[in-house]
């Protein structure tokens, strides 16, 4: 679908800029996760979750008052948009167990009299049950990449248009989860499928240009290879902008209306849209033009062939009878 009239841009002419402004969102991300860390959910560490609805409204700061009077700090504090109910998160004590979920009622009793509340969920994740969610986690990250290089080298026949795909899919989970850490916000399992989800996104808007891209060589076999490119990625522009906005415009919906419990959610998926829409045009085809100019270059050139002496043919004498 063409909405708007065919554009020439020269995004392989823009390639270093866009390199530059990838390294510095790679760059930005990499020192926040080398010095900040991650801020990891209960999913990942252990920890007890319970959930309380009030009989009367409550400030935020007061719950989180009571549950630091029992001894837990910087707990994890949300109040679903509307009602009296609250989620309490707490990181394990050391020698903890189950029973630390009741410190937590009867602190919310004696800090927050003549309010009473209901416990709607109360649960424990040990560190047993947050390692092996963690190393799962990881594995189901690892082997979601390795089959999407596998695809790629299947489909196009090339293990470098897969590697150039797998490279821009690194660049936007790598840059979500830096701004998780440089936000300080909370990294749990929803987090982990919100960057699956960019990931599966970036590459199928990258195979979309892969694919014009091979129709194209196969039609302007002697045309340069950055002609080649450009007037692929301009010829797909309008739909990707169509299926990005749209995307994008579901996504902030989530972010501005879906309430506390999906607010990083959202967040994650409204970032890795954007980032994902630019890292197909920027990083996925820039990188394999770059791939195929550099091995081009160190391929040695046949020698031409040098024209000989004619060798000299003898006329036929004439035989006698």
């Amino acid at each position: 679908m063409q909405i708007f009239p065919k554009t020439h841009f020269d995004f392989i002419g823009w390639r270093w800029k866009f390199f530059a402004i990838s390294g510095v969102l790679l760059g930005g991300s990499i020192v926040s996760l080398a010095t900040k860390g991650a801020k990891y959910g209960i999913d990942f560490t252990g920890g007890t979750i319970i959930q309380v609805t009030f009989q009367n409204p409550v400030d935020i700061g007061a719950v989180r008052a009571a549950v630091e009077k029992s001894g837990f700090s910087n707990p994890a504090i949300q109040h679903y948009s509307g009602t009296n109910t609250f989620s309490i998160r707490v990181q394990p004590l050391p020698g903890e167990s189950a029973e630390s979920s009741e410190q937590q009622l009867d602190a919310l009793k004696t800090s927050i009299p003549n309010n009473s509340f209901t416990i709607d969920s109360k649960s424990y994740i040990g560190p047993a049950v947050s390692q092996n969610l963690f190393k799962k986690a990881v594995l189901a990250i690892v082997f979601s990449l390795l089959g999407i290089i596998v695809y790629l080298a299947f489909r196009f026949s090339n293990p470098i248009w897969g590697i150039a795909g797998i490279i821009a899919l690194l660049h936007d989970v790598l840059a979500t989860y830096g701004l998780f850490s440089i936000c300080g916000l909370e990294v749990d399992l929803l987090i982990i499928s919100a960057l699956l989800t960019i990931g599966g996104y970036s590459i199928h808007d990258t195979i979309v240009i892969f694919d014009r891209m091979r129709e194209k060589m196969g039609v302007m076999r002697n045309a340069p290879l950055d002609q080649v490119i450009n007037e692929s990625m301009n010829e797909t522009l309008s739909r990707t902008i169509i299926t990005s906005g749209i995307v994008l415009t579901v996504v902030l919906v989530l972010y501005l209306f879906g309430g506390q419990v999906i607010h990083n959610f959202a967040l994650a998926l409204v970032f890795g849209t954007m980032v994902g829409t630019y890292s197909s045009i920027a990083v996925a085809a820039p990188l394999v033009y770059e791939w195929n100019i550099r091995n081009s270059k160190k391929k040695p050139q046949a020698a031409p062939a040098v024209a000989g002496p004619k060798p000299v043919s003898k006329p036929m004498g004439k035989k006698g009878r």
